[in-house]
């Protein structure tokens, strides 16, 4: 329940403190006092969105609080699954500096307005007369039949599951958009790849190939220059090794005189051995220095094919065409791959799917069950409230397809008097029967939440005398199930309250406040007479009153 409702710089308030009772709260005043003021505050830290422009001082920043006693376990689930402190003295913050930001504050943490709404929307339900519209709207409808089903962990538990199987359908088409235009590629990347593939090209081919065909191309002059280079060493009259022999002979009859000529001639004959490999090496490489047309040919053909797939993928060398060859492969081996993504995923759909069948069946027999029961204890309610001849019906039609509320679509008729055939109520009810239906099903789905707080914001419209009393005994009904606030400007329903305030303005200085003050007894008298008879109010008003209110003299 709603404790405390602090607000300061709002619109026509400067500052306001308000403690309020567990049990009816009513909230009286003249005309243009700001009673609805109170509201658009409290729908601020109940997530709406702010504007500066209704700042009572343009140069002090907003801040609305609200301090709630909170008992329910679920309340503490959502606190737990937003990451916040759950306490049974729980405040809700609201700052809105001069500058139109806005900061919101669930027990000192910061926190988004989503999250304020999400929570906020478990506190308090403000039911208002231009919520009487809300009526025609065919989720409300729907949301009024499952309130008395009591089928909630059914119904979240479908929703739960709703809300992943269309993420995974949307899933599966992206997942089959990509696969298409892969597949449109398929037949050109797989061409693409088997060029590459049968081209089996190796990773230094190329520069090999190159310097082969180099030799080839210059393989004559190649063996005349290692052939010239052979006989110089070995072959000619003054060859080089023939000669180089001859030293060593030389220099060897003359070893004995001085060690120096040894290990000159030592050098000498490692000189020849080195040269008469080198002969033997060059000897050997000018034999096999074979011209080969067939070989040239060969080899064009290879580098021609090479040079073919690097202007064709407009790369300079065999490792890119390699790389784009395993990119292929990878690009193929992903299509298969999502194939097989799209098969399973398709199968859990199917599975979701049918889960959601069962689901939705077991909701549509809950709410069929439960509407029979709805319609009676709506009339019933609408009996009390002076309309005995009013009934409602509600039709129920279960679709082909799911929707994140089941199958089922709802549509609510009513009818006020006899003779009368039910039609939907936005085109039947006058003001004041649309404000005692609207009360009729909100009394009932209180007593099946465990919503803590439910407010009227001037619902009596379009009623007065008995009915306006009947009324009023519903609403003060309301408070065994819940703290009510109800703002009225009927003397019969502020009469139940257990506590009473008043709202009222302050003319000084040139500027007009708002202020809201709890009444005592005597205050409450007068307050009521007014309502009765207007000001000043006779005695016979103030005798009245005091009837009302079950004071006795």
């Amino acid at each position: 329940m709603l404790q405390k409702l602090s607000i300061r710089n709002y619109a026509l308030i400067d500052s306001v403190d308000l403690e309020l009772d567990k049990g009816l709260n009513i909230i009286t005043g003249e005309t243009g006092a700001g009673k609805s003021i109170m509201l658009g505050a409290l729908s601020l830290i109940l997530g709406q969105r702010a504007e500066t422009k209704y700042f009572f001082n343009q140069d002090k920043k907003c801040i609305i609080e609200g301090s709630f006693s909170l008992e329910s376990t679920t309340l503490q689930n959502l606190f737990e699954e937003n990451d916040l402190d759950f306490y049974q003295e729980s405040t809700l913050r609201r700052e809105i500096s001069t500058d139109g930001k806005s900061r919101a504050f669930i027990n000192d943490t910061p926190v988004t307005l989503a999250v304020m709404k999400q929570i906020g929307e478990k506190l308090i339900d403000i039911h208002s007369q231009h919520a009487t519209l809300e009526i025609n709207d065919t989720g409300f409808q729907l949301s009024i039949v499952d309130t008395l089903a009591n089928h909630h962990t059914l119904l979240q538990d479908y929703r739960s599951l709703f809300k992943a199987y269309k993420k995974k359908q949307a899933e599966l088409i992206a997942l089959q958009t990509a696969a298409d235009e892969a597949r449109s590629k398929q037949d050109y990347e797989q061409f693409l790849f088997n060029e590459l593939e049968n081209a089996n090209l190796q990773v230094d081919e190329q520069e090999r190939l190159e310097t082969e065909l180099e030799m080839l191309n210059n393989s004559e002059s190649i063996k005349r220059s290692l052939l010239t280079g052979f006989n110089l060493l070995s072959e000619q009259e003054t060859a080089v090794l023939p000669i180089l022999k001859e030293i060593i002979n030389q220099i060897q009859g003359i070893e004995r005189f001085n060690p120096e000529y040894s290990a000159l001639n030592e050098r000498l004959r490692s000189a020849q051995i080195e040269l008469k490999d080198i002969s033997a090496e060059l000897s050997s490489l000018e034999e096999n220095i074979i011209f080969s047309p067939d070989r040239v040919e060969e080899i064009g053909t290879r580098l021609d094919l090479i040079y073919g797939l690097q202007q064709k993928h407009r790369v300079s060398d065999i490792e890119a065409l390699i790389a784009l060859q395993n990119q292929l492969s990878d690009s193929l081996a992903n299509l298969l791959g999502s194939d097989e993504h799209i098969e399973r995923l398709t199968k859990e759909i199917e599975g979701i799917h049918t889960k959601l069948e069962e689901m939705a069946s077991r909701l549509s027999d809950n709410r069929s069950k439960s509407i029979l029961s709805t319609e009676k204890q709506v009339a019933s309610v609408l009996l009390q409230v002076g309309m005995p001849n009013a009934k409602i019906k509600i039709e129920q039609l279960i679709n082909k397809e799911l929707n994140k509320d089941g199958k089922d679509s709802i549509s609510l008729l009513f009818s006020a008097n006899s003779g009368q055939a039910p039609a939907p109520v936005g085109k039947v009810a006058s003001g004041g029967e649309l404000s005692r239906l609207m009360l009729a099903i909100k009394s009932i789905m209180a007593k099946h939440t465990a919503l803590p707080t439910l407010i009227f914001d001037e619902i009596d419209t379009g009623i007065s005398g008995e009915i306006a009393l009947r009324v009023g005994d519903v609403i003060g009904g309301l408070e065994k199930n819940m703290q009510v606030i109800c703002i009225t400007h009927l003397p019969q329903i502020a009469a139940k309250g257990e506590a009473h305030y008043f709202v009222y303005k302050n003319e000084e200085s040139e500027r007009t406040t708002t202020g809201i003050r709890r009444l005592t007894k005597t205050d409450r008298i007068a307050v009521v007479a007014e309502m009765l008879s207007g000001k000043p109010p006779g005695a016979s008003a103030m005798e009245n009153a005091k009837e009302l209110l079950g004071y006795k003299n």
